[in-house]
């Protein structure tokens, strides 16, 4: 289990991007929040969707790296970035992922929309129905490229939940996203992400630039342990988002940590038992649980609530309490804490004299 938090203007950081969002992809939690779900011209950035449905079909066995698929004209006259595929010709599966993922190539995007989907239309359609279950609830797409289209547009937030889930759905061609160039047919081409391969730990995702969206990027990089994903949009230059890029993850990294402050079955506290075999039951979380806080952060406070005494009999795995943890910068979490045994109800004058016991000293008592 893990804490999604949204954090106090405190820990904020200033950004000329128009839309700016950062996660820890571990957690979930949004350590950035500028413009995150306002409605932007995702540009080439939404390629990333395009690439899932890719992948997707290749995890499910409908079709392969070695498939080929035929370019039609409509993909051969497509402009804007290109892998020059040649008309009439059979490109492999994997050389036109090369092509959307490295090249950004419009061409190659129209070219598997046509061979998954028969046409780019019910490819988009697809698009669209796949973005509704990932919960892409600001998106809207009307092409299979990024091609400026006002009615084709996604939000940052979108944008990064939709990076995390190339990256934990599909580790096996998460890959490409890491490589720096590509070759087809002798044209060899720079991947446009200029912070792949850096000291701050970059391997992806994509970039994107319209004259109405501006330059963005989606970025994910890892130190250690820990993954963090950036969507950065509307900046002026190619420039301006290297560099916002590479500050906010470098902020990112060091104002923020991960701590599990739970283990999954350790036994966290007790809770009092009313007429039961014995007078307390263990209680243990199902899951670990796991923050990211700010690196300065102090006076965490851990509260048990249940309403009790526990009426027995209990079963294990119960979930009779919680377990509340606060911090001054951010919202309170709680956790669902269940019974680590079996609690048996006393019979006879056992159940007598604690009745008693409850009426006259612990009536009303809330641990």
């Amino acid at each position: 289990m893990v804490g999604a938090l949204g954090f106090a203007p405190a820990y904020a950081v200033d950004t000329v991007a128009k839309h700016a969002f950062l996660i820890d992809a571990n957690t979930g939690a949004v350590l950035l929040d500028k413009e995150g779900d306002v409605a932007m011209p995702p540009s080439s950035m939404s390629k990333l969707m395009t690439a899932y449905i890719v992948f997707q079909r290749l995890k499910e066995g409908r079709i392969k790296l070695d498939d080929t698929f035929t370019v039609s004209e409509k993909a051969w006259r497509m402009q804007g970035s290109k892998t020059f595929v040649p008309l009439g010709g059979q490109v492999s599966v994997e050389d036109l992922i090369h092509g959307i993922i490295i090249q950004s190539g419009n061409d190659a995007c129209i070219v598997l929309a046509e061979g998954i989907a028969g046409s780019e239309e019910a490819f988009v359609a697809e698009m669209n129905r796949v973005g509704k279950e990932l919960g892409l609830t600001g998106s809207q797409f009307a092409n299979a490229t990024g091609w400026p289209d006002e009615k084709h547009v996604m939000t940052a937030r979108d944008l990064a939940t939709l990076a995390r889930h190339i990256i934990e759905d599909f580790p096996d061609y998460y890959h490409f996203y890491a490589m720096r160039e590509y070759t087809y047919h002798r044209i060899t081409q720079q991947n446009r992400n200029r912070l792949l391969g850096g000291a701050i730990g970059v391997d992806g995702l994509k970039t994107g630039h319209t004259e109405a969206a501006g330059y963005g990027i989606a970025l994910s990089a890892k130190q250690n342990d820990r993954r963090l994903i950036l969507i950065i949009n509307g900046l002026e230059s190619d420039n301006a988002r290297v560099e916002e890029g590479d500050k906010l993850l470098r902020w990112g990294f060091r104002e923020f940590t991960n701590k599990t402050l739970v283990r999954a079955g350790e036994k966290i506290a007790q809770a009092d038992v009313w007429f039961g075999k014995q007078g307390t039951v263990a209680l243990t979380a199902e899951k670990d649980l796991t923050l990211t806080l700010p690196v300065s952060s102090k006076d965490i406070t851990f509260t048990l609530a249940y309403t009790g005494p526990l009426p027995a009999p209990i079963k294990k795995g119960d979930k009779v309490a919680e377990l509340v943890i606060a911090w001054p910068q951010g919202q309170p979490q709680r956790v669902p804490l269940f019974a680590a045994e079996d609690v048996g109800k006393r019979s006879g004058l056992g159940h007598v004299f604690a009745l008693l016991d409850y009426y006259i000293f612990s009536r009303g008592k809330t641990p």
